[in-house]
């Protein structure tokens, strides 16, 4: 778990949901054109529900999703 600023610092993009909740965002390129995107959503009180990967190609097209938190299911083609 991390603080509020731990994770805007760490993450620098987020989004305010309509629960209290916030979901981070994290966009890292890849060296053969595709990306990868963290995302982890947290309560109003910054704990860790959800912490997932999500794999583009290089036309920005989603092709895998892997949770990694609450229980880590491994990659998922899309």
């Amino acid at each position: 778990m991390g603080s509020r600023a731990e994770n805007e610092r760490k993450f620098r993009q987020w989004s305010e949901l309509s629960t209290g909740h916030r979901i981070y965002r994290l966009d890292v390129p890849g060296r053969s054109g595709w990306s990868a995107r963290y995302l982890k959503e947290v309560d109003d009180q910054e704990n860790t529900l959800r912490f997932w990967q999500e794999i583009y190609d290089e036309t920005a097209s989603l092709v895998e999703i892997h949770q990694k938190f609450p229980v880590d299911t491994g990659h998922r083609k899309v």
